[in-house]
């Protein structure tokens, strides 16, 4: 049987940097559902949610995790913010691999995403991305190994490789 990797956190985490740098490491596949339907869509995140709205986008996610679940194994896959937050996808990558939350703090989170115009979230105030930090994270809580993402990429892919539980 195939094994996962799924990497949850909020914006800005590493969820991309850490997943490319571990399956790497594994000699697995990476995957970023972000970017798959970046190009099933053929637009970037940011117009999906002007042009089709956010329901829209979360349904995407969802449906784009299940297929990936279906197609692949040994694979690392990042996930975007909130599909890492949604409870019903966060059980189903659950129950289909290890998901590590790559936890981040609200101010390394500004620090790392303020100047980044792509993320349709950031439109929000302070107090709104505050509170769905805060909200979320009470999601994220839930994966099976919390990481501290402000920790040099050569810590966080330590931890996470003794922590797996088929390592050898």
């Amino acid at each position: 049987m195939g094994k996962r990797v799924f990497l949850i956190g909020f914006m800005g985490s590493g969820k991309t940097t850490i997943g490319k740098l571990l399956a790497e490491r594994l000699g697995w596949k990476f995957i970023d559902i972000d970017e798959i339907i970046e190009k099933k869509e053929g637009m970037k995140i940011s117009d999906i949610f002007k042009y089709k709205g956010e329901p829209y986008f979360r349904k995407l996610e969802k449906k784009t995790l299940k297929e990936l679940i279906d197609k692949n194994k040994n694979t690392v896959v990042a996930t975007g913010g909130g599909l890492g937050a949604d409870p019903e996808a966060l059980e189903l990558m659950k129950e289909n691999g290890f998901v590590i939350w790559l936890d981040v703090d609200f101010e390394e989170f500004k620090r790392r995403c303020s100047k980044d115009g792509n993320r349709p979230l950031l439109r929000l105030g302070e107090e709104e991305l505050r509170d769905l930090f805060d909200k979320r994270n009470l999601v994220y809580r839930q994966a099976h190994l919390r990481i501290n993402a402000s920790e040099s990429y050569e810590n966080i892919l330590k931890s996470i490789m003794e922590s797996l539980p088929w390592r050898e």
